[in-house]
């Protein structure tokens, strides 16, 4: 059987827990940042964990 191809674009964005969990950087990061408030520019800085329904995206990233 084949191997199945990364997609290039969703590994560089998502990473793979150990437990399998997928996490991704917060969105609105790049700029107009100086009028949010400090609470919400300190928790754009985490990594978020996506949610379940995301499933789908572990296809794409079947070796990481």
């Amino acid at each position: 059987m084949p191997k199945v191809k990364t997609h290039k674009g969703t590994s560089k964005r998502i990473k793979r827990t150990k437990k399998g969990k997928l996490m991704a950087r917060a969105v609105g990061q790049d700029h107009f940042n100086s009028r949010e408030s400090g609470k919400t520019t300190k928790n754009k800085r985490r990594d978020l964990v996506l949610s379940k329904t995301t499933h789908k995206l572990k296809t794409l990233i079947p070796y990481k």
